[in-house]
């Protein structure tokens, strides 16, 4: 297979690029990034082993979006930002399969896209043909799709554990997500909020209740499985920011009509996932899924309430992993091709 990455030179296409340099798969990769397009490629990402170069697959010189584009291969990856990857993407939406991990192509509701992102969704011509990526949930749908939306990284951890129950038809309240990220998630451009002097030591919530984007977005993929006609009750979405690089917790208080079936629910739905592992009881921790795509998912009960908790490597099973994920499905490879061994950022 031949891949294009646009987006190389952020942390999302860095890590898509040390993924695929050894996936047994792929024959070719050309990275893209505007601001480095014309360097060579170990200039861009001096972490990314010579051998991916020398005798791997990955192209030695970074080129521009249109250079890439002009002649894009059999997948595109878009790992640009919201608001520029459905745009820069536009010439070859239809004619080969795009994985975006931006927001641009993530919500059914063109309202719902507009009150989150404050504008309305980019290219409407090829909004509807897309499916969303959360892998272990749109398998059929994604081994044809010509446009996958890769989800965000906070609905991937808080989704995954809820969508058995709600499916179910089990949710019998309010819905309170707490969420805490490793600063990566935030992305890897310049931001006071984000240096060291500031983030060390310090922890704080953002955005609680339901202002943050990515809550509409739980949200809207929760009324979609729900079993009661798609109403849901209301989602309170808290994210915080943790002094740690990469890695996401999230605590979920659902109330479940029947406590006992939901715990069912979660364990047969899952029970022959690769990359989903269950814990029962014991609470799971970031550091045993750092550089893996995988999610480890624990519970506990009281009082007619279901506590989920679940954690990710924001990086790898919240982007660029599950990413990966997604193109093995679209192309009929094994599901675990690339993804078996983790890779550090």
């Amino acid at each position: 297979m031949r891949v294009t990455v646009l987006g190389a030179s952020g942390y999302g296409g860095m890590l898509l690029l040390r993924i695929l340099s050894t996936h047994p798969d792929v024959e070719r990769v050309t990275a893209s990034a505007r601001s480095t397009a014309g360097t060579d490629i170990r200039e861009a990402d001096p972490g990314l082993p010579h051998a991916a170069v020398t005798h791997g697959p990955v192209d030695a010189t970074v080129v521009s979006p249109d250079e890439a584009l002009a002649d894009p291969g059999d997948v595109v990856f878009s790992a640009l930002p919201h608001g520029a990857s459905a745009s820069v993407c536009a010439p070859v939406l239809g004619r080969v399969p795009v994985i975006d991990l931006s927001a641009d192509f993530r919500f059914v509701d063109a309202g719902r896209f507009e009150a989150a992102y404050g504008a309305p969704p980019p290219e409407p011509a090829h909004q509807a043909e897309s499916v969303y990526g959360l892998s272990e949930w749109y398998r059929h749908e994604l081994a044809s799709a010509m446009v996958i939306a890769n989800p965000g990284c906070y609905p991937t951890a808080a989704l995954l554990p809820l969508l058995p129950i709600a499916a179910a038809g089990l949710v019998a309240g309010p819905v309170v997500i707490n969420a805490i990220s490793g600063i990566s998630g935030a992305g890897r451009s310049a931001k006071q909020n984000l240096l060291f002097a500031e983030r060390n030591e310090n922890a704080n919530a953002y955005a609680p209740g339901t202002r943050h984007r990515h809550g509409a977005e739980i949200t809207e993929r929760l009324e979609l499985a729900g079993a009661n006609g798609g109403a849901m009750p209301p989602v309170f979405f808290n994210p915080h920011l943790a002094p740690i690089k990469q890695g996401m917790a999230v605590t979920t208080v659902v109330p479940v009509s029947q406590p006992a079936t939901a715990v069912d629910a979660l364990r047969a739905r899952y029970a022959d996932e690769p990359f989903v592992e269950l814990t029962g009881g014991t609470p799971p921790e970031t550091r045993h899924v750092r550089g893996s795509n995988r999610i480890r998912i624990g519970w506990a009960q009281e009082d007619g309430h279901l506590i989920l908790m679940s954690v990710i490597d924001n990086l790898w099973k919240g982007a660029s992993g599950q990413a990966v994920q997604n193109m093995n499905i679209r192309f009929g490879l094994p599901e675990t091709a690339g993804l078996h061994h983790g890779i550090e950022l």
